[in-house]
């Protein structure tokens, strides 16, 4: 069904024409498949303004890949939802291909500026791999409350202090205002809204 997509669409297919076209196919089984069909030299691996390209080879005669080809490396990165981590006892193509050759292709992919390292907090100790013009996730970054794999927890602690400080001023004009107890103790609560925005107005936080 893949080369019948490619041949539908000459120039070339990206991951989510293929997702969209087979939904029922998961992430691995896709990168399966266009492994396979790289290996064969049955299609060729492009990069265009809207991303990777999978198209149809030319020639039936085409090289066939090797297990150290950094196509094959390349297409697992962006079918396995734009992200891979390597162990060194694992390899993404094949069992038996050295780290030493994996590492190699990488350094090869980041010079040409189709894949990036970036540091991962949950994984302080491995190198993640993307694609280049991918923004790293939350679950990698960490989000605000990370530095370079660093949690901020001096900022940390100032938002916690300023968000008690918020509510207990809340609470205590709750308690002034002598109304009714069931009016005193929904006055008392603050939405994440109300606290997020006495934070923006602090100015103790760029993010």
């Amino acid at each position: 069904r893949i080369i019948e997509l490619c041949h539908q669409f000459p120039h070339g297919i990206t991951d989510q024409v293929i997702q969209n076209d087979m939904p029922h196919m998961d992430a691995q089984r896709r990168a399966v498949a266009i492994n396979r069909l790289l290996s064969m030299g049955q299609l060729d691996l492009l990069r265009s303004n809207a991303g990777l390209l999978y198209r149809i080879k030319e020639s039936q005669n085409a090289r066939v890949l090797g297990p150290n080809d950094s196509k094959v490396i390349c297409a697992n990165i962006c079918v396995c939802s734009g992200e891979i981590q390597l162990k060194p006892d694992q390899s993404i193509c094949k069992p038996n291909l050295p780290l030493t050759e994996i590492n190699k292709i990488l350094k090869n992919l980041e010079s040409k500026k189709l894949i990036k390292a970036v540091k991962s907090v949950a994984a302080s100790k491995k190198k993640v791999y993307m694609l280049y013009n991918l923004q790293p996730d939350r679950s990698v970054t960490g989000g605000a409350w990370y530095s370079d794999q660093d949690f901020e927890s001096e900022f940390v602690e100032v938002l916690n202090q300023q968000c008690f400080k918020f509510l207990q001023s809340k609470a205590e004009a709750a308690r002034e205002s002598k109304q009714n107890p069931m009016i005193q103790r929904n006055s008392s609560f603050a939405s994440s809204h109300e606290v997020w925005k006495y934070i923006c107005e602090l100015g103790i936080s760029k993010v």
